[in-house]
């Protein structure tokens, strides 16, 4: 069996506390985000452009007009969109197309 010294082993247990340290400091910050979600999820543009049967260019229209909200999480600027608030969209986008009587 290979031989570790006392200050390697000191150096690998204090390495893998310090991963540890980021990994519980993650999942605190993803409780604190699920909560302030209350129970809501996140769509992103593929997610929702299959949703809704549009592009992603038809995304980014509704975006630029103001007509669905979304939000940027990232230096990336990667786009998210509240479930809740796509329903709404998605209401008011129904309410707005009334059936015309038939001429027939």
């Amino acid at each position: 069996m290979p031989y570790i010294d006392d200050e390697l082993l000191e150096k690998m247990i204090n390495t893998m506390a310090e991963g540890f340290a980021r990994i519980e400091k993650k999942l605190e910050r993803m409780n604190r985000q699920r909560d302030c979600l209350d129970g809501d999820q996140f769509l992103d543009n593929v997610d929702l452009a299959e949703l809704l049967g549009v592009s992603q260019r038809t995304l980014a229209r509704y975006r630029e007009k103001g007509k669905i909200p979304y939000y940027c999480v990232d230096d990336n600027g990667r786009t998210l969109y509240l479930a809740s608030e796509v329903r709404d969209f998605i209401k008011s986008r129904q309410k707005g197309k009334t059936m015309k009587p038939d001429k027939g």
